[in-house]
């Protein structure tokens, strides 16, 4: 979807699949390769974003974004997880579960969140995957392990305000703040972005929920986040561009929830609420300068520009 824009900014862009070809294709193509702008998300298994990023390695042909190992990571939350607690990066405290049966660990403590660990954009996550009791948690992993064939990651629910941040650049800056505002969502769903709320609410309502620069939020609090995100990129091995998810317990203490690389950056004709190029909006940057400043920064990584 990307492809026109590209081609107004007067580029020759040849599309090339993610697919079991795409290696065939990018080969053929290599000598005239300047750069692959990913957007990527693989087949199959749970390192599947690191796909095209490895062949590209192999091929050396430059590209926008991470590069595989960090692409590897952040799609397992857990080893996401595990990477940020290393690193002192404030996130909380997990299980993850490979069977039903496991044993909750001690500090765990309902409701709990139950997620699929290797999937984006919701999936998986719905209004039953907050659970109060054993048999809810067991019902959820069981859910998890027949519909998605991998692992459940099980976390605290938080009850308080949810943010996304949107990092561009080497080093990165952050663009505003957005806020998913809970507050105005019907009584149907659960006050967090549920696979409901970010595919049918946010369609039928252009994401009249999401604020952003975010509202009334403290100079503590942007001050936390605006670290704690940094901290996560360093961590990580992020390049170019990423948006990281930040929910806060009632205190407004924020922790990491999960990572978006590359993030979904759809262009406004056909989803107004994407987040990146929503947040690029209100930092003043329309959608082909967007793109163009996420070419530019892979360009100077690579000594191009």
């Amino acid at each position: 979807m990307q492809i026109k824009h590209l081609k107004k900014l007067g580029y020759k862009v040849v599309p090339i699949e993610a697919n079991d070809k795409a290696y065939l294709k990018l080969y053929r193509y290599r000598a005239q390769i300047d750069l692959v702008f990913n957007v990527s998300e693989g087949m199959h298994g749970n390192d599947r974003e690191a796909q095209i990023p490895a062949m590209l390695e192999m091929l050396q042909i430059p590209y926008t974004g991470s590069p595989p190992l960090a692409q590897a990571l952040i799609l397992d939350k857990a080893k996401t997880k595990e990477v940020l607690i290393a690193n002192n990066v404030s996130t909380l405290p997990f299980q993850r579960f490979t069977d039903a049966n496991q044993a909750l660990k001690k500090g765990l403590i309902y409701p709990l969140m139950v997620k699929p660990v290797s999937e984006g954009s919701s999936a998986g996550i719905t209004n039953k995957s907050v659970v109060h009791t054993l048999s809810e948690l067991r019902k959820q992993i069981k859910f998890i392990r027949k519909v998605f064939h991998e692992d459940a990651l099980v976390e605290p629910y938080l009850e308080g305000r949810e943010f996304s941040v949107a990092m561009l650049g080497n080093p990165p800056q952050i663009l505003p703040i957005l806020e998913s505002d809970h507050s105005m969502l019907p009584k149907k769903y659960l006050p967090f972005d549920s696979l409901e709320v970010k595919w049918f609410y946010e369609s039928e309502t252009n994401g009249q929920h999401l604020k952003c620069p975010a509202l009334n939020i403290s100079t503590r609090l942007e001050r936390q986040i605006h670290t704690i995100c940094l901290d996560a990129w360093k961590a990580l091995g992020i390049k170019d561009w990423c948006r990281i998810d930040i929910r806060c317990d009632r205190k407004e203490n924020p922790f990491v929830l999960e990572v978006n690389s590359p993030p979904g950056c759809m262009p406004p004709e056909h989803d107004v609420a994407s987040y990146f190029p929503m947040i690029a909006r209100a930092a003043g940057i329309p959608y082909e300068r967007l793109l163009q400043k996420i070419i530019s920064e892979a360009l100077k990584r690579y000594k191009r520009l």
